[in-house]
């Protein structure tokens, strides 16, 4: 029995674009893709949803998303975090994204594990909006000469004990760690971490090409915001950024809010690296609130129109009020990509990185996550796992 139809769509399939297409759902799974309109059969058995010549697109995933409206990952107790990330998981669902990794920034090693531990249970009682995939740990073993906007005090070299302490609490729901990869015992996370099946990613780092490139080697396998908090490319010093765009087994992150990195070298990544980019947006709690000074990891931030910065140090980006639907109307507009390419950037490759293969795809027996966005690609309604959540839900 299918549930209901979308129609008169331009959906965005991994092959082709179907303008007008359809997309035919039941129990959760699309069943049916197709050009023009939809079977008289399957319409006669759906409630019908009129695309109306908007955008039909796999849900974004999200790999690194801190907040939104008002909350953040972290927090002191488990119903405290349980509740944050409801509040996280609605709000970006508003905006498409159907499936997000809670990100923590650097904490106290008692603050984590109760972060971890919240995921898990939000994990197992759920809270409607986005599906939460698990834990991204940025943090705590990162470098001070790149830590961005994270707290200094809650920095500390990588510990293989930490690792496993948070790996427990978070009963298997750890799925990412961001590592600068210099710091001392750092090969040895890495390690470990690949072992229990995380995946490592290379970020707020210092170190040299060399180093980074040993990190790949040893398993670390994706790059978190490639560009910023890291050492810049220089033509005798590659650093970082050469070591991820030249290891094809490498994922990039991409900070698609025109802050973080200019168009230009947006367009120039996609070139170098097709298919390995993930949109992501970063977003803190200031996301979806109005202009101000806020708390961010126990540091002030301030949000001025759509950039988010130290508020002590207005040089200092610190994440972002990005939403994944504008992620992706950047890359087109602005950046210059065609809709497939930043549609597989913003669903399909980050799908890969949460090694998750049903989702971030329109084909028959993926998971019904979709995104019906307008012209200007700005969502309209979305739908996880089959339940559509319309704007303002």
């Amino acid at each position: 029995m299918t549930d209901c139809v979308i129609t008169e769509g331009a959906v965005v399939t991994p092959s082709e674009v179907l303008d007008p297409g359809y997309v035919a759902v039941s129990d959760g799974r699309i069943t049916a893709v197709g050009p023009g309109r939809p079977p008289d059969a399957l319409v006669g058995q759906a409630s019908v949803i009129e695309g109306g010549g908007r955008w039909v697109v796999p849900g974004f995933i999200d790999v690194h998303v801190h907040g939104g409206d008002g909350a953040q990952v972290n927090g002191d107790s488990i119903g405290e975090v349980v509740a944050s990330i409801a509040t996280i998981a609605r709000f970006h669902a508003r905006h498409g994204t159907t499936s997000l990794l809670a990100t923590a920034v650097s904490d106290t090693s008692r603050r984590l594990e109760t972060t971890v531990e919240g995921v898990a249970e939000f994990m197992r009682v759920g809270g409607g909006g986005a599906r939460v995939l698990g834990t991204h740990l940025e943090g705590p073993w990162l470098a001070r000469a790149k830590m961005g906007a994270q707290n200094p005090a809650t920095l500390r070299d990588p510990s293989l004990d930490e690792l496993r302490r948070l790996l427990e609490a978070g009963k298997g729901s750890v799925r990412l760690v961001t590592i600068a990869p210099e710091l001392p015992s750092a090969p040895e996370l890495v390690a470990a971490a690949v072992a229990e099946g995380v995946r490592v990613a290379v970020g707020h780092t210092d170190a040299t090409y060399e180093q980074v490139v040993a990190a790949f080697d040893a398993g670390a396998s994706h790059a978190t915001h490639l560009f910023n908090a890291m050492a810049p490319l220089h033509h005798r010093r590659p650093g970082p950024v050469a070591a991820a765009l030249l290891d094809e087994r490498v994922t990039l992150e991409l900070l698609a809010d025109l802050a973080h990195v200019h168009p230009a070298v947006l367009e120039l990544v996609f070139r170098l690296a097709p298919g390995r980019v993930a949109a992501v947006s970063d977003a803190v709690q200031v996301a979806g609130l109005e202009p101000g000074n806020y708390e961010l990891g126990g540091i002030e931030v301030r949000l001025e129109g759509s950039r988010v910065s130290l508020a002590g140090d207005p040089a200092t980006l610190a994440g972002s009020a990005l939403t994944m639907d504008r992620a992706l109307r950047n890359l087109v507009e602005v950046a210059g990509l065609g809709v497939p390419e930043a549609v597989r950037a913003a669903s399909t490759t980050p799908a890969a990185v949460t090694g998750m293969h049903d989702i971030g795809v329109i084909r028959v027996g993926a998971v019904a996550d979709l995104a019906l966005l307008g012209d200007d690609f700005r969502c309209e309604a979305t739908m996880v796992g089959g339940h559509l959540i319309p704007p303002g839900a």
